[in-house]
């Protein structure tokens, strides 16, 4: 398996680490996905991720991952010192912007005309972040303001909970970590640090302890993302690393058996990738496994034949419908390069890469050390942390999650949101 690891060349990884760490932190793709956007590269990446996994969950000192817990908190948050001008700031994702929108002035937050909710809490992290002594640029998820918190009993048992998007986190209300959070006028978790000279050129660096080298101060509760096993129950056992080995060993098989320029051709097209990427996530919306191979190539070109039939019906010039049906013919054009078979390896692989990670995340989810539920319209109901992050020892990063999961909590319409209360 190594061997078939690493028999692709060294340009598909540049570009693919290139893919991974030159990004801003706003928005990290899932594991499996590395396969489409990266192609042998990204295959390369996902299946090497998991068997450090594997190794670490096994007990394995030598691996050389590291993974972080993805919260659900929301909304995302950087703050630090300007490097233009030295001043402190907080900001949203506009950050990255042309122009980076950031603000160093309460009035600033107000003129931005922002929901007044998070007007507040911008304003909120303006006043009180400072005190932690943050040096450069730190990104974080708020979790909570003060009047956030609220005293629930849930199951016969007393909790301090807060909701910031679709999770409701709880605490015992008696435990030391219950103190801290009702003591701060807000909770903030990091989980990635910038560095450069200018906003235009910061790179981000992931599961870093960031919380730990932060002054303290009681109104702030600052914590980081890092995964950590409070619980002691998440090692696996011998059967299961035997299990996740087998997998991991089928897809190693899976990798070798599928040409590199069938991988390669659909991860270079940025329009055949967008697309079959929103093609994969309607099963995730629908709440459905991805089913076979072969079963999703037929759906992939029935759903791109509509997709740009539609697009060509509605243009009135003859121009504009001739302008898609070239773009129709570059993309379908891929489908005619390379076999059914062939390209159905893709989703099969994709398929293994995800049982291993479920198996991944449900050993991790033991460690929880703060309740996870959803509010629903029919109740509270426990369910798993929204996910976690992968690291590798080149800084790549990517997320476990388990979609299935997530999906029924993101999507329900009995689930109450945070914002919905």
């Amino acid at each position: 398996m190594k061997m078939a690891l690493k028999k692709h060349g060294k340009k598909e990884m540049r570009r693919f680490n290139s893919f991974l760490t030159e990004q801003k932190n706003t928005h990290m793709e899932h594991l499996e996905d590395a396969v489409l956007n990266g192609g042998v590269e990204g295959a390369r990446q996902a299946i090497n991720m998991l068997r450090s996994m594997r190794d670490m969950l096994a007990g394995n000192s030598k691996s050389t991952v590291n993974s972080t817990v993805k919260w659900d908190g929301a909304p995302a948050i950087f703050c630090g010192t300007d490097p233009n001008d030295g001043k402190f700031f907080v900001a949203k994702k506009g950050v990255f912007n042309k122009n980076p929108k950031v603000y160093k002035t309460p009035a600033e937050i107000t003129a931005d005309k922002m929901n007044p909710d998070l007007a507040d809490k911008m304003k909120l992290a303006l006043k009180e972040l400072p005190a932690l002594g943050i040096k450069g640029i730190i990104q974080g998820d708020f979790l909570y303001s003060r009047s956030d918190l609220k005293n629930e009993t849930i199951d016969g048992e007393k909790y301090v909970t807060f909701q910031p998007n679709t999770i409701l986190y709880a605490v015992p209300a008696g435990s030391q970590l219950a103190k801290e959070i009702r003591a701060a006028k807000l909770g903030i978790v990091w989980h990635t640090v910038y560095t450069g000279k200018s906003f235009e050129t910061l790179k981000a660096s992931f599961g870093k302890d960031i919380a730990g080298k932060l002054k303290k101060t009681k109104n702030v509760f600052s914590t980081d993302a890092n995964f950590r096993d409070v619980s002691g129950k998440a090692t696996f056992t011998k059967k299961e690393t035997d299990a996740i080995t087998a997998i991991l060993s089928q897809a190693g098989k899976q990798f070798k058996t599928l040409p590199a320029n069938v991988l390669n051709d659909l991860s270079n097209n940025d329009e055949l990738l967008k697309r079959t990427k929103t093609y994969m996530n309607t099963y995730v919306r629908a709440e459905k496994p991805f089913g076979s191979g072969g079963s999703l190539v037929t759906g992939l070109v029935d759903y791109l034949n509509a997709y740009f039939d539609k697009e060509i019906e509605s243009k009135k010039s003859e121009k504009g419908k001739e302008t898609w049906r070239a773009k129709k013919a570059d993309i379908m054009s891929y489908f005619g390069k390379h076999s059914k078979a062939d390209i159905a390896k893709i989703f099969d692989l994709m398929n293994t890469i995800i049982q291993a990670k479920v198996m991944v995340v449900k050993k991790m989810d033991t460690a929880s050390s703060m309740g996870t539920f959803l509010r629903t319209t029919s109740g509270i109901k426990v369910t798993a942390p929204e996910g976690y992050v992968a690291i590798d020892h080149l800084g790549s990063a990517l997320k476990l999650v388990d979609r299935l999961e997530f999906s029924r909590a993101n999507f329900s319409p009995d689930v109450i949101k945070g914002w919905q209360r």
